[in-house]
C-alpha cells in the first residue's frame, strides 16, 4: 500500500467518525417528539460537559458574538487531532456548545473544514432557536472553523 492510499484510507475512516457522530446526534434528536424533548436533551447534553479549566474563562478565548457567555479552547493532540473544550453561562447555550464539541472535538483540522453544518438545520436549530442563540451557535462554529483552519496553516497542510 502507498503512503498516498494509506493517507486516503485514513481520511476516509476519520472522516466516517466525525460523519457517524453527525448521524448519532441527528438520530438522537430525532426521538424527541416535540421541542421542549430537544431542549431539554441540549440541556442535559451540556451538564454532561466537563469541568472548564479557570485559566481558559477569559476574554482570549470568549466567542464573539455571542449574546451568552461562551468560552472555547482548542489544541492539537495526538496524531493532529484538535481537542476542543467549551462552556457557557447559559443552560441551552451550554448544551449547544456540548453538541458541536460532540461533532467536531477529535477530529483533524480538514476533517473540521470539510465537515458543513447541515446537521444543525436538520436537528433544525435554524428554525427553533432564537435569532440571539442562533447567532451564538454561528459564532461559536465560526471560531471552530478559525481554530481548524489555523492549526491547518500551523501544519502546513
Amino acid at each position: 500500500m502507498t503512503a498516498y492510499s494509506r493517507e486516503r484510507r485514513l481520511s476516509r475512516m476519520s472522516s466516517n467518525v466525525i460523519d457517524n457522530r453527525i448521524r448519532q446526534l441527528t438520530a438522537d434528536f430525532q426521538k424527541d417528539a416535540d421541542w421542549e424533548a430537544k431542549y431539554r436533551r441540549v440541556i442535559e447534553m451540556g451538564k454532561k460537559l466537563g469541568e472548564f479549566p479557570p485559566e481558559f474563562r477569559s476574554e482570549t478565548y470568549k466567542v464573539k458574538g455571542c449574546q451568552s457567555q461562551v468560552w472555547l479552547h482548542a489544541k492539537l493532540g495526538p496524531e493532529q487531532k484538535i481537542e476542543i473544550i467549551g462552556d457557557s453561562d447559559a443552560l441551552i447555550v451550554r448544551g449547544l456548545v456540548a453538541c458541536l464539541l460532540f461533532v467536531y472535538s477529535g477530529a483533524t483540522a480538514e476533517e473540521i473544514l470539510k465537515t458543513k453544518p447541515t446537521f444543525l438545520s436538520d436537528i433544525g436549530f435554524d428554525t427553533h432557536l432564537s435569532p440571539s442563540r442562533a447567532n451564538g451557535l454561528n459564532a461559536m462554529l465560526k471560531q471552530i472553523y478559525l481554530y481548524a483552519t489555523a492549526f491547518k496553516a500551523l501544519a502546513g497542510v
